[in-house]
């Protein structure tokens, strides 16, 4: 039986995230109070209802991709997760709620990705279920988002 190659993806960072370390990369050198993904850009023009999105691993290539990360920034600025393929049927729930991070959410894409717009149209299409967990993290675990940051500053 032969094995299965791996396959790899490169990820996207953000050039100007400060690291707390120079020599490192700002996704991997993480300064204090930062949030998750830190390091890693949003992409422009994806704003949609309140709700933007940022990118982990590339979604430029000569083929389209199968799998990707990606990440969500509600309108509270609190994060969430998106590991995303193009085939199969994922579990919905990677990792639940916890603090600084509404979680952690997998999705089958049914569109191929092989570009950023084709990441921001796939991104799109899911809003609702995103939506709907957030909803969720907000009044379940409230220290997932910002919201209680929010009031405070209010």
């Amino acid at each position: 039986m032969r094995e299965r190659e791996p396959q790899g993806q490169s990820v996207r960072v953000d050039p100007l995230a400060e690291s707390a370390n120079p020599s490192l990369p700002a996704f991997i050198a993480i300064p204090k109070g930062a949030p998750v993904y830190h390091g890693f850009p949003l992409l422009a023009h994806s704003e949609k209802e309140g709700f933007s999105f940022g990118v982990i691993t590339e979604p430029s290539g000569e083929t389209p991709a199968s799998w990707g990360d990606a990440f969500v920034v509600a309108p509270d600025g609190s994060r969430a997760g998106i590991v995303w393929q193009a085939q199969g049927e994922p579990s919905p729930i990677i990792c639940s709620p916890s603090p600084g991070r509404w979680g952690v959410y997998a999705f089958r894409f049914h569109r191929p990705v092989r570009n950023e717009q084709d990441l921001i149209e796939n991104l799109h299409a899911v809003l609702p279920q995103l939506k709907a967990f957030y909803a969720a993290a907000l009044v379940e675990h409230p220290e997932s988002t910002n919201v209680n940051l929010q009031a405070a500053r209010g």
